[in-house]
């Protein structure tokens, strides 16, 4: 557990919030691919997602999406619907919950590491880099470095935000600039996006009932 204390309330709150972030998440990964081809508008303002923002973009850019300010603007609101309860986890647990994610891998404790030094070396404008889609996980160890050293949620929330807003701006932007052949990619996704969302739910049952068996077995 990332606390090194008897936990209280506020330490089973967080933690519990991370369980919905997790459920949240893998509700999301069907409907996510269904409602790409079928509403990325709304995809866009309740996710906040690149690739949603971006198909808004290229159809904005066709004249068939007249509201994108709207959409563009809550969906720059909504990408940060969990982020504070990484700043929470950082403020209650210091670096705790990194030490959690980094398990007992030393592959994984050499990433966090790495991402940790960043993270310190940059300052807040690590909320800018933590949006770049490399592979490390320096979005995380930035939330959390930002409670870890005492950070108000207030400034936290206005860099996160700052940040996340100029990315999708520049996601919309691309999307804008490919123009017709992305709607034109999109017009062919929605054809089979019903099956995609179809054979995505059977994957997560079944990868469920595994890990369920296999958990049964090591027990057994």
């Amino acid at each position: 557990m990332p606390w090194k204390k008897e936990p209280g309330r506020s330490d089973i709150a967080c933690l519990a919030w991370f369980g919905v972030v997790g459920v949240f998440s893998l509700v999301l990964i069907p409907t996510r691919a269904w409602m790409l081809a079928a509403a990325p508008d709304f995809l866009a303002m309740i996710t906040g997602g690149r690739t949603a923002v971006t198909a808004s973009g290229a159809i904005a850019s066709v004249g068939q999406m007249g509201h994108w300010p709207l959409v563009l603007f809550v969906a720059s609101l909504l990408s940060l619907k969990f982020d504070w309860i990484y700043w929470w986890a950082g403020k209650l647990w210091g670096r705790g919950m990194i030490e959690v994610w980094a398990g007992r891998s030393k592959r994984a404790a050499r990433g966090y590491a790495r991402a940790e030094r960043w993270a310190r070396k940059l300052g807040p404008i690590g909320f800018l880099v933590a949006y770049v889609p490399i592979p490390l996980p320096l979005m995380q160890v930035v939330f959390v470095l930002s409670g870890a050293t005492n950070m108000s949620i207030k400034r936290f929330l206005i860099y996160d935000y700052i940040a996340s807003t100029v990315w999708l701006i520049g996601f919309f932007a691309l999307g804008w600039r490919l123009g017709e052949p992305a709607v034109a990619v999109l017009d062919v996704y929605a054809r089979f996006a019903g099956y995609v969302a179809i054979g995505l739910v059977v994957v997560i049952i079944a990868t469920t009932m595994l890990r369920s068996r296999r958990k049964i077995t090591d027990v057994a």
